[in-house]
């Protein structure tokens, strides 16, 4: 349980330092795509669901057990934005540094999630 108290702790406070400054940088990403202002409401969208889902991963971590079906949709989140990614690269439609650079900390922390998920599972309460 330690183990996945760690996981979903760290990733929620690491998703609010990561995803908290792109609120006041909204001109950085208008550098090298199209700026932001061509469609705030995909930007903040995008912002305002990755911070309730770094909300959700403070409260797993908070009691894995008690919200390890949350688990589920949190794999879901990281790889799916993995697998998206890696959609939009293999379409050249990302550099490959700017594909690395956000996908591989997701991916990181959904096989995470898939360790915590399993050593949470019923009958096998270890640390």
């Amino acid at each position: 349980m330690r183990f996945a108290r760690n996981v979903f702790t760290g990733a929620g406070v690491w998703g609010i330092v990561v995803l908290t400054p792109l609120f006041f940088l909204f001109d950085i990403s208008g550098r090298p795509y199209a700026p932001p202002a061509d469609y705030p409401h995909f930007f903040y969208g995008f912002l305002s669901v990755g911070m309730a889902w770094q909300i959700a991963f403070l409260m797993i971590g908070s009691n894995p057990v008690g919200y390890r079906a949350l688990m589920v949709p949190s794999m879901i989140e990281k790889l799916g934005f993995v697998a998206t990614v890696a959609v939009l690269y293999g379409k050249s439609r990302m550099p490959a540094a700017d594909a690395a650079a956000v996908a591989v900390p997701d991916l990181l922390l959904g096989i995470l999630f898939i360790a915590a998920f399993f050593k949470t599972s019923p009958g096998r309460m270890t640390s």
